[in-house]
């Protein structure tokens, strides 16, 4: 039997011994790729895919072809090519894992997520990333969030159902807390389950039980210099899976979530991780990944705002938080604004920065409309590739003040966080945002802060949806950046007065 490993490390077995593979990555990337998508491709595609234009791509495909031939044999059933196109048919581990990606995991039986969490190895394709492939490499890190997210899925579904066969349980208790080091909760739970086998082996052999740890200690609850990976799942109302996560300890700040964001790349990202160490200092920081964003669930058909505001209601109930400050950022400042209305018992104090209260196209501004739909026109093509033109002007757009270095970290950030089609909806989808009839509305304390020279949302908006606010307060930071760089003195004063307002209404 011949299968493709894809889980961790790439591999071509025959009734499970290893084959030896051919040294070009880009090969070895292109059986893969051909396994997992398990459909016939254009060759013309794959020539743009895998290969540069000034080398010769259709050679280059032959030349590909023929290698993997030599590793799978010559059975047309298997490989089939012609002039035109390529089709692979071979199993890989991935093809069992797929189903659960949008899967509601409790209703699946334990042997059989057992069986594909024992098939997970590593990451997606973890020795097969090829930098200059572009759309490979989005394919790639795309698959890559989903596998995270079924894996800690899994993990979680496992350590609940199994609560009541402890021996069982631990291990699966254990992989979670490797992957996710700061979560208190869990480790709770781990040091539970482990006293539970320590009394079942008491009693079998009939001695006291001993106090020693069945395992190494479980990491400490991670500071915010440290974050870890503290990622939990909740079901939205439509059953989209959402990503959420909390780091540091005191009044509860939640982030209501606004695009491109990941609740792990982020604290690596010189774009948002000053943003995470900062509003964690001091403060317990819960934050989720948008739907179609970071390790939430990807291509999700509703991205309606109520359904944003409904996502946000659900992520609040998931984490148990009574009480708390309401963040919102962006296009999350409608959002959040929404919330608050509804829930105003839950929020003692709300925050928006760089937020607006209709959105590009609502605005009605004709200059603006037309810059913004060929920037969303470029998405579809440009998105995550280091095209200089696109990445110029995308990053540019939202910080003007930005490093090379932040040009760089943009690609990872556009490439990691969501595909160029959900890119595309969801701007679409953020310019029709008008909450003009909500704003009288609020009854709680708000705080509203924007750059003066906010290239993404103008200054105007920041100051409109402040006077529409009851009672709400109006500071304009001095500042070009939509996000606040670590370092610019806008981005401390901000962090001055979030402190600040926090002090005052958190006890409210």
């Amino acid at each position: 039997m011949l299968e493709l490993r894809v889980l961790g490390d790439f591999q071509v077995t025959r009734d499970g011994e290893p084959l030896l593979l051919p040294p070009s990555r880009k090969t070895r990337a292109l059986l893969a790729y051909l396994a997992v998508t398990g459909r016939q491709h254009q060759r013309e595609r794959l020539c743009e895919i895998f290969w540069d234009i000034p080398d010769d791509p259709r050679g280059a495909l032959r030349w590909s072809l023929s290698k993997i031939r030599q590793v799978l044999g010559a059975d047309e059933s298997v490989l089939a090519a012609d002039r035109n196109a390529v089709a692979l048919n071979v199993e890989t581990d991935y093809a069992r894992l797929a189903p659960l990606v949008k899967a509601d995991l409790s209703s699946h039986p334990t042997e059989e997520l057992e069986a594909v969490l024992a098939s997970i190895r590593g990451g997606f394709l973890a020795d097969l990333s090829l930098e200059r492939c572009f759309d490979y490499e989005a394919w790639r890190q795309a698959i890559a969030s989903e596998v995270e997210i079924v894996e800690l899925g899994i993990l979680r579904e496992l350590v609940e159902r199994l609560g009541n066969e402890p021996r069982r349980a631990l291990p699966f208790a254990q992989r979670l807390r490797r992957l996710a080091p700061e979560d208190v909760r869990l480790a709770a739970e781990i040091e539970a389950l482990e006293d539970k086998v320590r009394s079942a082996a008491a009693q079998a052999t009939g001695r006291a039980p001993q106090s020693a740890p069945l395992a190494p200690p479980s990491k400490p609850a991670a500071s915010p210099q440290d974050p870890g990976r503290a990622v939990q799942f909740c079901r939205a109302l439509d059953g989209t899976r959402l990503a959420h996560a909390s780091t540091g300890s005191g009044p509860a700040i939640l982030r209501a979530a606004h695009w491109m964001s990941h609740l792990t790349f982020d604290w690596d990202s010189p774009i948002w991780r000053h943003w995470m160490r900062e509003l964690s200092r001091h403060n317990r920081l819960v934050r989720y990944d948008e739907r179609c964003n970071g390790l939430s669930q990807r291509h999700v058909v509703d991205i309606s705002f109520e359904t944003m505001v409904s996502d946000l209601e659900c992520v609040v109930e998931a984490t148990g938080l009574d009480r708390f400050t309401l963040l919102g950022l962006s296009q999350s400042c409608a959002v959040s604004i929404a919330y608050a209305i509804r829930h105003p018992e839950k929020v003692s104090g709300m925050i928006l920065y760089g937020g607006y209260v209709k959105g590009w196209r609502a605005r009605g501004d004709a200059g603006e409309i037309a810059t913004r739909e060929a920037v969303a026109t470029l998405m579809r093509e440009s998105w995550g590739k280091p095209n200089p033109m696109f990445r110029q002007a995308f990053c540019s757009m939202f910080i003007p003040g930005a490093t090379h270095e932040h040009f760089a970290w943009m690609d990872d950030l556009m490439l990691r966080t969501v595909s160029p089609d959900d890119a595309w909806r969801l701007q679409n989808a953020f310019s029709v945002i008008d909450v003009s009839d909500l704003l009288e509305k609020v009854r709680v304390p708000t705080l509203v802060l924007h750059a003066r020279d906010d290239n993404v949302a103008p200054v105007e908006s920041g100051r409109t949806m402040a006077a529409g606010i009851p009672g709400a307060r109006f500071i304009e930071l001095d500042s070009q950046n939509h996000i606040l760089l670590e370092g610019e003195p806008a981005f401390e004063e901000f962090i001055d007065h979030v402190r600040a307002f926090i002090a005052e209404t958190a006890g409210a």
